[in-house]
């Protein structure tokens, strides 16, 4: 996938060449054997420049969330190969997999994940103790992540006294108290009313301005509207189109895409 530059991309960043975060190969992945056999994808080929905000759309089923897993290292693909800033994912140990999502990629889930009788701000600090930070860098840590996702206010709050919208705005900052290189959301914003998903969508769009790569897997069409320089249709486990979002959703290139987008217009 050739994606377009973010509208301001991070300090660093070169604009003319930036690196490859996420490349896929020839990914497929299939589930059970012989005629029983499911395909979730069929030779599926990709890449996510750095700094980029990339959104896969589809129906249910289209594949979406079996690709997401595989460049997360969360699964293997049947056959091709993935990198993650420039670590053959297919090709690690379970434990080098492991490590690859403490430090390199992080994920979001529409979930949120988060422990009840902690607080929001220890929820962020989760990973930060899984990995032996120190008392004091967790804590300006934790703060500084609450603070990028507007919540400095609620850090002493349980998930229970937060709204939707709020909760998995702290499952962003835990996300992002690791310093991850990729961001990947599976339905963000499935969960949430359309207030609340603007919420979160504020945030997203603030990390896309400050150089964060992010892949972001969902079937709303709202949100794949509004949301990334780059759009990817897939379908039946193909990506059958690759464009920028008002590109789709006004003149779609492909039979399937039009008929997916039928079923939103009647």
């Amino acid at each position: 996938m050739s994606d377009r530059p973010a509208a301001s991309p991070a300090a660093g960043v070169a604009d003319e060449a930036p690196q490859v975060m996420v490349a896929a190969s020839g990914v497929s992945r299939e589930f059970g054997s012989g005629h029983t056999a499911t395909r979730a994808l069929r030779e599926v080929s990709f890449t996510v420049r750095r700094g980029r905000l990339v959104t896969v759309c589809g129906r249910s089923g289209s594949g979406k969330t079996s690709l997401l897993n595989i460049i997360g290292g969360l699964d293997l693909p049947t056959s091709g190969s993935v990198t993650v800033a420039g670590q053959d994912v297919t090709a690690m140990t379970d434990r080098e997999r492991m490590a690859l999502r403490r430090s390199t990629v992080a994920f979001i889930f529409q979930s949120f994940g988060l422990i009840p009788m902690l607080s929001a701000a220890e929820n962020v600090g989760i990973p930060l103790r899984i990995t032996g930070t120190e008392p004091p860098v967790r804590e300006e840590t934790v703060a500084a992540m609450l603070a990028i996702v507007g919540l400095s206010e609620h850090a002493a709050q349980r998930p229970n006294e937060l709204s939707g919208g709020q909760q998995q705005r702290v499952a962003i900052a835990r996300a992002l108290a690791m310093s991850p290189k990729v961001l990947l959301f599976d339905e963000p914003t499935s969960a949430l009313d359309p207030e609340l998903r603007r919420e979160v969508l504020v945030v997203m769009r603030q990390l896309a301005r400050e150089g964060m790569t992010m892949l972001v897997v969902t079937h709303e069409m709202t949100f794949a509207r509004n949301v990334g320089s780059r759009l990817a249709f897939m379908d039946r486990g193909e990506i059958v189109e690759e464009t920028v979002p008002a590109q789709f959703f006004s003149a779609p290139a492909t039979e399937r895409a039009k008929r997916f987008l039928q079923q939103f217009e009647d």
